[in-house]
């Protein structure tokens, strides 16, 4: 949400009045349309100022009983792009993109946030490329590295350590050269999110198709290790208004 959404916001709602007639005629079943007035606690995300209080449009759950909910004094997350043509304006850019404020989410927004505009912020993961295995000395010694290709062309690849008797270690570099210091990406960082989110489920074929295949199904295994060590790619859930 972060990565999409031009403007993020910490805010509390002023006021929320119904919309209803022709200007709700879209909204789904089992929602409310409502005109939302919120006044800017903080700018997490933008391309520059914004005026102190913003206007949007959000479309929320009936509440129980189809009550409507009640918003005003609420502090909330944004998640929102501009309105061109009035910078008094946000539209947010999904559902769910008023989030429920909570100091967990916050940070994580925020660190979120400082990643994206870093010098050295992680490439856009868009596959993988090819993959190489060499064997120790010892049975069940071996080394197996995994180039993935990006979206600017930057190196990234997954380098996998396997010694007898001991877990497997693996590491991602972020340049051509190895550093035996590297491990792997912290949980909820840009860069697990890179990866976790857009690896493929396998190798393909043609990662491997250079190595014998012995090397090819210990490649494969690693990889799918790498996979397991990373975890799914999936939203945390989180109190949404």
């Amino acid at each position: 949400m972060v990565i999409a959404s031009p403007i993020v916001l910490d805010a509390t709602i002023a006021s929320a009045v119904r919309i209803k007639g022709a200007e709700a005629a879209n909204v789904p079943p089992g929602f409310m349309r409502f005109y939302i007035e919120a006044d800017v606690e903080a700018l997490i995300r933008g391309p520059g100022a914004i005026p102190p209080r913003v206007g949007y449009v959000l479309d929320a759950p009936v509440g129980p009983a189809g009550r409507a909910p009640r918003y005003r004094k609420a502090r909330v997350l944004l998640f929102a792009r501009p309105v061109p043509g009035d910078p008094t304006q946000i539209q947010l850019t999904g559902p769910n993109s008023q989030r429920a404020f909570d100091p967990e989410l916050d940070s994580l927004t925020r660190r979120i946030s400082r990643e994206l505009v870093s010098p050295d912020a992680p490439p856009v993961v868009t596959g993988v490329g090819n993959a190489f295995h060499v064997a120790g000395s010892l049975p069940g010694e071996g080394e197996t590295q995994v180039f993935l290709t990006t979206q600017d062309n930057r190196p990234v690849s997954l380098n996998i350590l396997r010694r007898p008797g001991e877990e497997p270690r693996w590491a991602v570099a972020l340049s051509e050269i190895v550093d035996d210091s590297a491990g792997p990406p912290q949980r909820d960082t840009l860069l697990w999110y890179r990866l976790a989110c857009a690896l493929p489920r396998a190798l393909p074929a043609r990662s491997t198709q250079a190595l014998e295949p012995a090397d090819a199904a210990i490649a494969q295994q690693d990889y799918r290790f790498v996979l397991q060590q990373l975890g799914p790619c999936r939203r945390a859930p989180t109190s949404a208004y």
